[in-house]
């Protein structure tokens, strides 16, 4: 038997305590993946409650650029390697970034990310990039997001020269797992742009892909990673594997599995935002039940590049169901 409850759990980390890959053991472990689910979302809220109110953030993303990605992620429609019938095209036209981003920000959401196929926005791409920021940044007060691949550290000052204030990259999975989902490039590669991203004077937002055939082992090695870098938005996506991937035949995670992940990140990481991103159909009722609770944060709208993507207007009547409001100031860079 585990020597601590998950309530006593909840009430240390409410007075300050945190778990650490130093002092986590198998006592947590069992804990953590024994506990009833509808007990640890309980006191998963108490925490979210303690650290962001009632409070969730919204955020959205556009594909700036599909397909043709040099990568061999094994999850990624959008892989070269792969045959998935991926839509593929170049970079937007600044105006169509400009009406997406415009349109977000009147549905009100506080974050508009450009995200992009390939390894890094090189160029004139990159160029372009550069041009559809400043304009969001000149005529919008949305919140203004990038993720771009392994970019240089002099592309990062100059993105938040044009008004980005957060990048994306995802570290995927454990250091240990990585090798398995991806040879291209590397765990290392990954950790030196967050670190080149935070050094340009940006807050990044990290997480990973849960369901790629990783143990509960590397769930919990991603999780304490992200916390000794020092991430405070933390997207959790939930593996839909596609057809002509490598992954197509992965079994699905269950329900309780990822519900159990969610709140297993609000443990490990009290204070970061928990962002329920891609293959939200998976969770019950489409993650309502993990909002506020163990998630403090969506990824909506419908430019999200795998199917099941929720709108903005439902999910925003779902905060209201549940008595949740759209948090306040993250559009001009918010908490963190």
């Amino acid at each position: 038997m585990a020597k601590w409850t998950i309530e006593e759990l909840t009430e240390r980390i409410l007075d300050g305590y945190r778990v650490t890959r130093e002092n986590f053991d198998a006592d947590l472990k069992e804990l953590l993946l024994t506990c009833d689910v509808e007990t640890m979302l309980d006191q998963a809220q108490r925490i979210e409650r303690h650290f962001f109110q009632n409070e969730v953030d919204l955020c959205s993303i556009i594909n700036g650029r599909s397909g043709l990605c040099s990568e061999d992620c094994k999850y990624c429609a959008q892989s070269h390697c792969h045959h998935t019938g991926c839509e593929e095209y170049g970079f937007l036209p600044t105006e169509e970034i400009y009406a997406a981003g415009k349109a977000n920000q009147d549905a009100g959401v506080n974050r508009f990310a450009i995200v992009t196929a390939g390894r890094a926005l090189k160029g004139r791409d990159f160029e372009k990039a550069l041009e559809a920021y400043r304009v969001l940044h000149e005529k919008l007060h949305i919140g203004l997001c990038a993720s771009m691949g392994l970019l240089d550290p002099d592309q990062f000052v100059r993105l938040r020269e044009a008004g980005v204030t957060r990048y994306h990259c995802n570290l995927e999975t454990s250091r240990e797992n990585f090798p398995n989902i991806c040879t291209t490039h590397t765990f290392d590669d990954k950790v030196r742009v967050i670190q080149a991203a935070q050094a340009a004077g940006l807050s990044v937002c990290s997480g990973g892909i849960i369901g790629l055939g990783e143990s509960w082992e590397d769930r919990f090695s991603m999780s304490f990673s992200l916390s000794e870098l020092g991430i405070r938005s933390i997207p959790i996506n939930v593996l839909m594997p596609i057809p002509g991937t490598p992954l197509e035949h992965q079994p699905q995670i269950s329900q309780e599995d990822a519900v159990r992940t969610y709140a297993i990140y609000r443990f490990l990481n009290p204070e970061a935002d928990i962002r329920m991103a891609g293959g939200r159909g998976v969770l019950p009722e489409s993650g309502a039940t993990i909002i506020g609770r163990a998630a403090s944060a969506y990824i909506t709208g419908n430019m999200l590049t795998t199917a099941g993507a929720t709108t903005i207007d439902k999910d925003k009547k779902v905060l209201a169901r549940l008595g949740l409001t759209n948090r306040q100031g993250a559009a001009t860079g918010g908490r963190f």
